[in-house]
């Protein structure tokens, strides 16, 4: 095969970012010479996080729609149009042999125009409930990739091959790493450990939580990773002072807090899941009311339905949080069918498989 250039559309959060990055690394990996090119929002979070993962990214003048009427809105037209045409531009240029989108409002005018343009195409939905954008580009696009069964009714079957979401390739052996894991934290070993992922933003509800808790898991003889996002963290820094507990703006090595932790409180955005079942450890899913189409609550329910999760939703906090702590931590037979019910979930190939799709699609 000639030299291979992709082309990678998705953004605005992590959920869409990271299964992006590991679909190119993983392309990268088979095909050592492949260019990659990234297309983005232009003010959000990919356009640093991109260059980071050693990728070159081009933004685009877009936002979504908000639920509100606001002058952002009635711009979106002007954006819409502009940024398909600047994506025309793009493709021209660089010529890829097929066009990736992992979700996101950025991902709708690239991979749109890659399908007009006869660009072989290919989307990757994370969620149970997909989003708008690639709800709208499933009917332009050849190949849709999904982490969910039974999505029949968003996507056409004709289309649909479930792979399972993309996911770090160093978390594949977090259970070998649980010393390195606790010396890196410098934690207790006999205490029990709880760590807490607000999701890449960082969770304002979470981290009231977890504030108004720190006392309880003092006596509760657990100490806590609290990742709690990079524009809360001058907010909650000064509780790195209590012996029990460590507050991070942000988790570079993931791998390692995974391995480190007991139990988990975690959003439930589609490629945290992915990687929770990864590891398999117990997990309680506080969703956020928040997202498009309530696709986090989807999200938990779907492993709640199966014993692979606690879900308490942010209304529930107040009233539910301690007991079902308590509960949890005193109840190791509990903690077992948790942990193990949660890993049938896993699909630890799934970025293979992917890949997989997007060079069956190059070669036809």
């Amino acid at each position: 095969m000639k030299n291979l250039k992709c082309i990678i559309s998705g953004g605005g959060t992590g959920g869409h970012i990271y299964p992006a990055v590991a679909i190119a690394n993983e392309i990268k990996n088979r095909f050592p010479e492949a260019e990659i090119l990234f297309v983005g929002a232009q003010d959000k979070m990919e356009m640093q996080k991109i260059p980071q993962a050693g990728y070159r990214i081009e933004g685009l003048w877009i936002a979504g729609i908000q639920r509100k009427l606001t002058f952002d809105n009635l711009l979106f037209p002007v954006k819409l149009l502009h940024s398909m045409w600047k994506s025309r531009n793009i493709i021209k240029s660089f010529g890829p042999d097929i066009a990736i989108g992992t979700g996101g409002f950025a991902s709708g005018p690239l991979m749109r125009m890659a399908a007009m343009m006869k660009i072989p195409t290919l989307i990757q939905e994370q969620n149970s409930f997909p989003g708008i954008t690639n709800k709208w580009l499933s009917r332009y696009v050849q190949a849709v990739c999904v982490a969910y069964p039974d999505l029949e009714r968003f996507f056409s079957k004709d289309k649909i091959i479930l792979t399972g979401n993309p996911v770090r390739s160093d978390l594949l052996d977090v259970s070998q790493k649980r010393l390195e894991a606790q010396t890196f934290f410098n934690l207790n070993h006999d205490m029990k450990t709880l760590l807490v992922l607000g999701g890449s933003l960082g969770s304002a509800r979470i981290n009231q939580l977890i504030f108004e808790k720190l006392v309880f898991f003092k006596e509760m003889n657990v100490q806590v990773i609290w990742q709690c996002g990079k524009g809360y963290y001058a907010l909650y820094q000064s509780n790195n002072e209590m012996d029990n507990i460590q507050v991070h703006a942000f988790l570079d090595r993931m791998d390692l807090a995974y391995a480190a932790a007991d139990f988990i409180i975690s959003r439930a955005g589609a490629s945290s899941i992915s990687e929770l079942a990864l590891v398999g450890k117990p997990v309680i899913f506080i969703p956020s009311p928040h997202v498009a189409e309530d696709h986090q609550t989807k999200n938990a329910q779907a492993i709640v339905n199966e014993n692979g999760a606690i879900m308490l939703k942010e209304t529930q906090l107040k009233d539910s949080f301690v007991t079902v702590f308590e509960n949890l931590l005193q109840d190791e037979q509990q903690q077992q069918i948790l942990g193990s019910q949660l890993k049938k979930w896993a699909k630890p190939k799934a970025t293979q498989e992917i890949v997989d799709c997007i060079e069956k699609l190059i070669l036809n």
